[in-house]
């Protein structure tokens, strides 16, 4: 679920075709702001998946979640093919959760007072952790539940860590993702005053513009991504169709800054080569890299990190792209939608382009898939995800 649309399919055809769904805050009054634009789920209409009485008790983060949720079971085929209860989990997390909730409610206690203005479902409908509670209950997966907090790696951490668990042995069956709803006012603002966002009012499908001398700032968007992950040998019992495989994870830090990476990009090169030592590949393996580029500085940085790791092999057959140019920055939700995306262009054989990159910056010199989708028979790709406070997260993924 993202600016581009509810569903995976709708998602993947406009990310072939290249589209942005960046555009006009719709969600409150931005025009005080010095970013009015941002990545919404326009039209949001949560009845197919939840009454109106459960919807008035669940932030938008939660209600995002819960959409995913219910579209990653159903592709699975795991609505009719239940997994033993006690074998299946979710990993679900957020970078800052219930905003919207947190705002409407301080706006209710200022007017009626405390006693009347608080909803005694106020805790449990902004709490991260509530978007996995709801989900295990829903579907009464009950081994692990929790999730996972890292920023902008939270995604990525959260199908990394669901891997590991069954790598143990400890579950067959994982749910795993992010699901983020910050278009907010203090969501924004924030931003805007660490005066990270992008300010290209005037053309909002332009705005996230990453690799380029031009950009000036990430797009904010909202949505959620979930996946289901599976051990091979409950896939195949099942007969489940398989998309692609996780052979590869690795998470680490920086130590270096609470908002900006380590120079070079140092702390994501050493994800990334440890990324692909659990994977047990030479950096020739890997042909495709969604970046984590945001369309700030720190892409020269990734640029480097990515010259660092593979060498020669980054001028000769290694495509990078920055699906953050159509969908924006999902912050939590970017780690599992953009492992997502690498899975379909690997199942498709199809590399998501870069979009408005129109003047690219001299010192990210990379093949960025510019403009247009490419196709391209990949076996191996990475999916990076980089956060405040310096943390990384890697994910390795295989054609099935």
């Amino acid at each position: 679920m993202t600016p581009l649309g509810i569903g995976l399919e709708d998602n993947w055809r406009r990310l072939r075709a290249g589209e942005s769904g960046i555009g006009p805050i719709t969600r409150f009054d931005a025009s005080e702001y010095t970013t009015t634009i941002a990545g919404e789920i326009r039209d949001w209409d949560p009845s197919p998946w939840m009454p109106n009485k459960e919807v008035r008790r669940t932030d938008l983060f939660i209600q995002f979640a819960i959409a995913a949720g219910d579209m990653a079971m159903d592709q699975a085929g795991l609505r009719e093919n239940k997994p033993d209860p006690e074998r299946a989990g979710c990993y679900i997390g957020a970078g800052m959760g219930g905003l919207t909730t947190i705002e409407d409610t301080l706006e209710k206690v200022l007017e009626k007072g405390p006693r009347r203005g608080i909803s005694p479902y106020f805790t449990p409908s902004v709490i991260i952790n509530l978007a996995p509670g709801q989900l295990s209950i829903r579907y009464d997966f009950k081994g692990p539940n929790m999730s996972m907090v890292s920023a902008c790696s939270t995604g990525a951490h959260s199908i990394g860590e669901a891997a590991r668990l069954i790598e143990r042995g400890d579950a067959d069956v994982m749910l795993a993702g992010g699901a983020e709803s910050t278009v907010t006012r203090l969501g924004v603002g924030g931003f805007c005053a660490s005066r990270a966002l992008s300010t290209r009012n005037d053309e909002p499908t332009k705005a996230s513009r990453p690799f380029t001398a031009s950009r000036d700032g990430f797009v904010l968007s909202e949505g959620a991504a979930i996946v289901v992950l599976e051990s091979y040998e409950h896939a195949q019992a099942r007969g489940a169709t398989i998309l692609a495989e996780l052979v590869g994870y690795a998470a680490n830090s920086d130590a270096h800054h609470i908002t900006a990476p380590a120079p070079g990009g140092e702390g994501g090169a050493r994800c990334m080569k440890l990324a692909l030592a659990d994977a047990g590949l030479a950096p020739e393996a890997i042909g495709y890299i969604n970046a984590h580029a945001t369309s700030t500085d720190a892409d020269v940085l990734e640029t480097a990190a990515i010259r660092t790791v593979f060498g020669d092999h980054a001028d000769k057959g290694l495509a990078v792209s920055s699906t953050k140019s159509m969908h924006g920055h999902l912050l939590g939700a970017t780690g599992s939608l953009e492992a997502a995306i690498t899975a379909m262009a690997l199942r498709d054989g199809v590399l998501p382009p870069t979009i408005n990159l129109d003047d690219p910056d001299p010192q990210c010199d990379l093949d960025y898939v510019p403009h247009t989708a490419r196709e391209a028979d990949i076996e191996y790709a990475i999916s990076n995800s980089f956060g405040f406070g310096g943390t990384n997260a890697s994910l390795v993924l295989k054609k099935a």
